[in-house]
């Protein structure tokens, strides 16, 4: 597999630590509002990644962190009159709701600020003795100047960044760009620890630079997240993890570009973003995912009704060809023709053709089209019956896929109430005693009531909508 990896700018082959295994640590939420379509890009991109390398026969240890210790999270615990930590535990409980929506698979640990504590002191003294950060007045700085290679993740010039730097009102930095690795507790109010500086809280760069040593390594495979965390999150971390531990911090940083709505970029500034959970009040949240898996991550995707109705009829369409390959699985034929072998062969191209691509740095636009032309494939060779065997083959080569983009997960709901059932028969035997109008009629009373029938050379198969 190719990635393109953002430290050197240019496509690398993936070239893991440790053979057959994969240490990747993902920027997770600050947790003090639901989470926004932007949030969940990086989520169910990075997701899909691990899916992938899952299913090549990687074991991937997988970190997203909390941010439950922040500005934010302090000013909405003060507007809603609660503490910092009852704030963040309802928003950590939210998320998962939308995670769960759109198929996120639990990561291997969801660590939180609060609880390493203990740990981002030690990492910060460990700077502190090293000579690369410098006590004031509670605070605590990083000099960036003392790391040579500052700017080498974004392309930043050192020069230029001073240039438009400025040390805010209460800040005791020596540069203006330095950056705080500690912050002194300004009110009683305020969350804060003990520490070796007075009672405070971490800065926000250290928690991830210190999580991702504690659960993974000092030097992990790949570091992923969105475009905007690049400068001046991504670039801070790999300033501290170095100068704490000596080696490289990650060896692939990935990015996803930005989601646009209706071609503006996304941003609460500007007014134009949507909750995970808005959207999720009008679409699946299978749809959600496959809409954001419709362009490769690292092109920007433009959030509009048109795509996201395009990405809702492209999983009908899917979800169609599973619920007919589980209809014939179970009233199929069962005799396996030639011709359905030769088909099942010949499937294997679009499993390879899907393999290249999202070899390709995660290409999971050209991935769906490689399953849609499988589907299609498929549709051809069913469309006047197939037998059980080729139905449960099929049907397994197109989960596998789906299985990796996350998509046709959910479990249909097989059970058919005695009523509807009664209708069915009675329509089959208008059918057979040629009284069309009558089947014509109990067609139409299902279809008010959300049942499509299906007429199949193996029978009657019926469709909830």
């Amino acid at each position: 597999m190719e990635i393109y990896n953002t430290l050197t700018r240019k496509k690398e082959k993936f070239v893991p630590i440790h053979e057959g295994k994969i240490m990747m640590y993902v920027c997770g939420p600050t947790v003090y509002n639901y989470i926004h379509i932007g949030n969940a890009r990086p989520m169910v991109i990075f997701d899909t990644f691990r899916k992938y390398m899952e299913y090549r026969g990687y074991e991937v240890k997988y970190v997203q962190n909390f941010t439950d210790v922040d500005d934010k999270i302090i000013r909405r615990a003060k507007e809603e009159g609660i503490g910092a930590m009852d704030v963040a535990e309802k928003y950590i409980k939210e998320y998962f709701e939308d995670a769960d929506a759109l198929n996120i698979k639990r990561a291997t640990v969801h660590p939180r600020v609060s609880q390493t504590i203990p740990d981002i002191i030690e990492f910060v003294q460990t700077l502190i003795d090293r000579g690369y950060a410098y006590e004031a007045d509670g605070d605590v700085y990083f000099s960036t100047r003392k790391f040579s290679g500052y700017g080498k993740l974004s392309g930043q010039n050192i020069d230029d960044l001073e240039a438009g730097a400025r040390i805010a009102i209460g800040e005791v930095k020596k540069d203006p760009l330095d950056f705080a690795l500690w912050k002194a507790q300004k009110e009683d109010r305020e969350i804060a620890w003990d520490s070796p500086w007075g009672k405070g809280r971490p800065g926000w760069h250290i928690e991830c630079s210190t999580m991702a040593k504690k659960h993974l390594a000092p030097t992990i495979d790949i570091h992923a997240g969105g475009q905007d965390l690049e400068f001046p999150h991504h670039e801070n971390e790999i300033a501290q993890s170095e100068c704490c531990n000596g080696v490289p911090f990650a060896n692939y940083w990935m990015h996803n570009a930005y989601i646009l709505m209706d071609k503006v970029k996304m941003s609460k500034s500007l007014g134009n973003f949507k909750t995970v959970r808005e959207i999720r009040s009008l679409y699946d949240g299978e749809a959600i995912r496959l809409f954001l898996l419709s362009v490769q991550y690292r092109k920007p995707i433009d959030y509009t009704e048109d795509n996201m109705n395009l990405a809702v009829r492209n999983l009908e369409r899917l979800q169609n060809c599973k619920d007919n390959l589980i209809y014939l699985s179970e009233n199929g034929s069962d005799e396996e023709t030639d011709e359905e072998k030769a088909s099942l062969e010949s499937l294997v191209k679009y499993q390879e053709k899907f393999n290249q691509v999202m070899d390709d740095d995660l290409n999971t636009a050209d991935g769906i089209s490689a399953v849609f032309e499988l589907i299609g494939a498929i549709n051809t060779q069913i469309q006047d019956g197939a037998s059980k065997k080729y139905a449960e083959e099929a049907l397994s080569k197109l989960q596998t896929l789906c299985d990796v983009l996350g998509i046709l997960q959910k479990k249909q709901d097989e059970s058919v109430d005695p009523e509807i059932q009664k209708l069915v028969d009675e329509r089959q035997e208008a059918r057979r005693a040629k009284n069309f109008a009558r089947a014509d009629e109990i067609r139409d009373q299902l279809k008010a009531m959300g049942i499509t029938l299906k007429d199949t050379p193996n029978g009657v198969q019926i469709v909830k909508e």
